[in-house]
């Protein structure tokens, strides 16, 4: 079982990254999602460098919450960390996971916290 789902989220990451592609002007924002934490990156895909990153793992108080909390806190920590990079614009890459549940959340919250995607 675990084979066909990690093998299924592989197909659609291939297909989702066919169409998104960050640049210097508007890079992509990933994110990762493991069992117990979450990740986003900010990372300009002309280059290959990541520009801003943030996860749940890096917050102290992070691990004391739920999980969907984590994530819309992570999702407020790249957008600030965005902000400090200069950048208003990104496009998003949900990574081959469903827009649901923390994926839908850390989006919603870096949109509140003004990332225009």
């Amino acid at each position: 079982m675990a084979l066909k789902k990690t093998l299924r989220r592989a197909k659609i990451k291939r297909r989702i990254r066919k169409k998104i592609f960050g640049t210097t002007a508007i890079p992509r924002l990933s994110v990762f999602r493991s069992n117990k934490q979450i990740y986003a990156q900010i990372i300009d895909d002309t280059t290959g460098t990541t520009l801003a990153s943030a996860g749940s793992l890096k917050h102290e108080a992070s691990q004391s919450i739920a999980k969907l909390e984590q994530a819309t806190l992570v999702g407020k920590m790249i957008a600030e960390s965005a902000a400090q990079a200069g950048i208003q614009q990104v496009v998003f890459d949900r990574n081959g996971y469903l827009y649901h549940g923390r994926v839908k959340s850390l989006a919603e919250s870096a949109r509140e916290a003004g990332l225009k995607f």
